[in-house]
């Protein structure tokens, strides 16, 4: 890719008299690669700050449920922590998909297909289960909230 760039400018070179170079490799590119290097870093260091934070509250809720003996806390809890983890891979997605912007190689390409596809499985059927939970616990809110009305009258 690099050498067809080069070709092109050298081209334009040529055909404008000399008026155009191309761009300099040496002072752009590995700023641009340290940058994104940095900005990865921080994407996946996000993404387990949050997987981490997800954790710390889904344990928290389950302290919590195992004192009230509730069974619906234990759903309430697995789609707390649900929700952490959809997020997290969203950001760790975007991390991979950064590792791969500057020149990757198609060992590279291949890797991150397999896991945006592996990551983006995850995340859909964590979502989809997420919304079948909360279908089923407003269901069954609902259902409480027409009986607690009928014993009143």
């Amino acid at each position: 890719m690099n050498n067809l760039i080069l070709t092109f400018f050298l081209f334009l070179q040529e055909s404008s008299g000399g008026v155009i170079s191309p761009p300099s490799e040496t002072f752009f590119e590995p700023l641009i690669i340290n940058l994104v290097s940095w900005l990865r870093l921080f994407i996946e260091t996000t993404g387990a700050a949050i997987i981490s934070i997800g954790i710390i509250c889904a344990i928290y809720e389950v302290i919590k449920a195992l004192r009230s003996e509730n069974s619906d806390d234990f759903t309430r809890v697995r789609l707390l922590l649900a929700r952490y983890l959809a997020l997290a891979l969203e950001f760790q997605l975007a991390a991979d998909i950064l590792s791969t912007a500057i020149a990757p190689s198609w060992d590279q390409i291949g890797k991150l297909a397999t896991i945006a596809v592996i990551r983006t499985a995850l995340n859909f059927f964590l979502s989809r289960e997420m919304k079948e939970e909360k279908e089923v616990i407003e269901a069954e809110n609902t259902v409480m909230d027409k009986d607690k009305g009928e014993s009143k009258t």
